[in-house]
């Protein structure tokens, strides 16, 4: 709802020049990849580690901010540039202020024209069984996105500030991208959870039938050397009768 609603408001907003919304020099992608620290989770990281390396980018235009290792490690190891910065701790037991400072560094980054876009991978959690990676874009809100949210508005109302646009776009553009950000990692860990309940169940239900399958044959293989040998023992008395 608060992609929606920038997006609705900045579809009513015209001619603004602000330094969050207009288009950088540089052509470098910051994309925030949230990730477990952990493994077990079935196909959870590499899912949303392929959104960055099957989603369009050059490689030499990606700058990578990590939350959580192991999407970090696979990145790595495909040769993606990495932020100084390393966020996998905050997925452990994340707060709104953490999100705050993953906001400000790529703001900063932002504008000093070190990426020119600002992206955030995550996987969004619709239910327990279902998870959804999804590659949004956060900064600068393109035409695109106002045009679409525009035709949804139907008649486009031109939006008005009592305050001025410079000062309240600089209020509501860093608590948007924070809020974003805030529930990408949230649902996030709900789909982490999800995930690895879900590989658990499945390693368990597998263990349990490789366990019913190798009862099955030692049984098989007791039973064939009991006769085995009864009937050495029966070959044995004939013998000497």
């Amino acid at each position: 709802m608060m992609y929606e609603t920038v997006c609705g408001m900045l579809a009513r907003s015209t001619n603004i020049i602000h330094r969050y919304l207009q288009p950088s020099p540089s052509a470098k992608k910051g994309i925030l990849v949230i990730s477990s620290n952990r493994g077990l989770a079935g196909g959870y990281n590499a899912n949303v580690a392929k959104l960055v390396t099957e989603g369009g980018f050059d490689k030499d235009d990606v700058l990578i901010y990590s939350m959580g290792r192991k999407a970090r490690e696979i990145l790595e190891r495909k040769g993606y540039a990495m932020a100084d910065e390393d966020y996998s701790d905050v997925i452990n037991a994340p707060l709104y202020n953490d999100a705050m400072n993953i906001c400000k560094r790529m703001l900063q980054d932002f504008e000093a024209g070190n990426i020119g876009e600002i992206y955030i991978a995550y996987t969004g959690f619709k239910n327990t069984v279902v998870h959804e990676p999804k590659l949004l874009k956060l900064l600068p809100v393109s035409a695109d996105m106002m045009q679409q949210d525009g035709d949804k508005a139907g008649n486009v109302i031109p939006m008005n500030y009592e305050i001025e646009e410079d000062r309240a776009l600089d209020l509501i553009i860093p608590k948007y991208v924070t809020s974003l950000i805030y529930g990408a990692i949230k649902e996030a860990v709900a789909s982490e959870n999800g995930a690895r309940m879900q590989a658990m169940d499945s390693a368990t239900s597998n263990a349990e039938e490789m366990i019913s399958d190798l009862e099955l044959k030692f049984n098989r293989a007791r039973q064939a050397a009991i006769t085995q040998e009864l009937t050495e023992i029966i070959a044995g008395a004939n013998a000497i009768s």
